[in-house]
């Protein structure tokens, strides 16, 4: 009658109490093969689905060998990841009952130069270096494959030849089976924990990048402002800020005083063109400071930037302006940025706001302009990045700035605020784009609107 164990037993058997007297004292366990194979396949199987530790598990398999296949010396050669002979992890077990001969072989393999970057395409000369060193023995070799990529190899090494039993032989696959699917499920295990370390880290640095952008507007005499970010990743390459030209003064005489107002895009998306976001923030934010015109500070920053840049191999769009509440002058420069767009509303028109001026981050010398603009009551303009206009939807049509310019408008003309006015052209691009479709790029937008 086949005694069959429950998993609660299993879970016992294979406890890591268990497994370590097991393998302590493997020579005071005899087996017999025909009765307990299944068994043991069946515990094998079971502990595929739970171990961790996978020096435990080739000695495992390594004891199972020994005891299945009497007469024979057998050797696990494991395979790193990459390919690569993984030496420290070479499991031996049994014996061919010639105590010299198992000695030479294990002696030979200890002392064969083994390259550090020894591939698996090479593990024929091994093999043939075996059987020419111990022609005297019968020597066997299997392929450790799983999912059509090989884990390694089982060398069984014979002292006289004779016919393996058919279920012997099925046995023996067995188990390289399963020594197979263990080595693939603990590489995948280990490449899913760097995955995890790394979106753990990607998390970390997307919650510090956001935390560089304005988690709110700042209060400016006279202004309605209302801005947001929605990164295509968790790390973006939008930026827009607000920044005072005077730092040493009270909140209350900011509110009156300059201030300057920047969106930009590093080309790309993700954590390369997060970080070199990050990088430029800080370099316009010291220039800022200077409180030198539009055109002269974009010049400055291309200056500072244009080293980094090229070594990245990407370049920066950026518009920069900056508003005197007192006069209600906007002055403004442009590095090639798409042109924000001004709704002037005693004409009930839109009017884009640019001047000319090369990328950051592509030409030493490049040289920029300045303008300025008069703003009125109920006046109100959009800064916006490419991803608002190159958002597409189902059938590969792009949101584009006419479509932008028609919301604007329409919004414009119902009196709203400028949060309203942000929340309903994210809506209208939501309708567009159609349900659960992710965006192509991020998309930025700051509503600034006089009051």
């Amino acid at each position: 009658m086949q005694f069959v164990l429950s998993n609660n037993q299993k879970e016992k058997l294979l406890s890591n109490d268990v497994i370590q007297k097991f393998l302590e004292n493997d020579n005071k366990l005899p087996f017999d093969e025909n009765e307990n194979f299944a068994e043991i396949a069946s515990s094998l199987a079971y502990y595929l689905k739970s171990f961790s530790n996978i020096k435990r598990f080739l000695d495992y398999i390594a004891l199972i060998l020994k005891h299945t296949f009497n007469q024979q010396l057998s050797l696990i050669i494991p395979l790193k990841q990459n390919g690569e002979i993984w030496k420290e992890n070479f499991i031996f077990s049994g014996d061919t009952k010639n105590p010299k001969i198992d000695n030479e072989i294990k002696s030979y393999l200890k002392k064969f130069d083994f390259s550090k970057n020894h591939r698996l395409k090479e593990i024929d000369f091994f093999t043939k270096a075996l059987n020419n060193k111990f022609n005297e023995c019968v020597i066997k070799s299997y392929k450790i494959s799983s999912r059509g990529k090989c884990r390694g190899f089982v060398y069984t090494f014979n002292q006289e030849i004779f016919n393996e039993s058919s279920i012997k032989e099925r046995n023996l696959n067995f188990i390289i089976s399963c020594l197979a699917v263990g080595l693939e499920n603990y590489w995948l295990t280990k490449t899913k924990k760097k995955h995890e370390n790394l979106d753990r880290e990607i998390s970390i640095g997307a919650e510090i990048q956001s935390q560089l952008l304005p988690d709110y507007c700042p209060i400016i005499f006279g202004v309605d402002l209302a801005s947001h970010c929605r990164p295509a990743l968790q790390l973006g390459g939008d930026y827009y800020d607000f920044m005072s030209l005077k730092t040493n003064i009270s909140e209350k005489r900011k509110e009156k005083g300059r201030w300057a107002l920047v969106i930009g895009d590093v080309m790309g998306k993700g954590i390369p063109a997060g970080l070199l976001m990050t990088m430029l923030r800080g370099m316009l934010r010291a220039e800022v400071l200077t409180g030198l015109p539009p055109d002269r500070i974009l010049h400055n920053l291309n200056q500072l930037a244009i080293y980094d840049l090229d070594q990245s191999h990407r370049f920066v769009t950026l518009f920069y302006s900056d508003y005197d509440p007192r006069t209600k002058k906007l002055r403004y420069a442009n590095a090639a940025h798409n042109p924000p767009l001004l709704w002037k509303s005693s004409e009930q028109k839109i009017v884009k706001l640019d001047a000319d001026g090369f990328v950051l981050g592509l030409q030493n010398d490049a040289e920029y302009q300045c303008g300025q603009i008069q703003l009125q009551k109920n006046d109100a303009i959009l800064y916006y990045t490419d991803g608002v206009t190159d958002t597409s939807n189902a059938l590969g049509e792009r949101f584009d700035e006419e479509r932008l310019i028609k919301s604007f408008s329409k919004l414009c003309n119902k009196s709203l605020r400028s949060k309203e006015i942000l929340n309903k052209i994210f809506k209208t691009l939501d309708e567009f784009t159609g349900k659960n479709r992710e965006l192509n790029d991020d998309a930025s937008m700051i509503v600034f609107q006089i009051n």
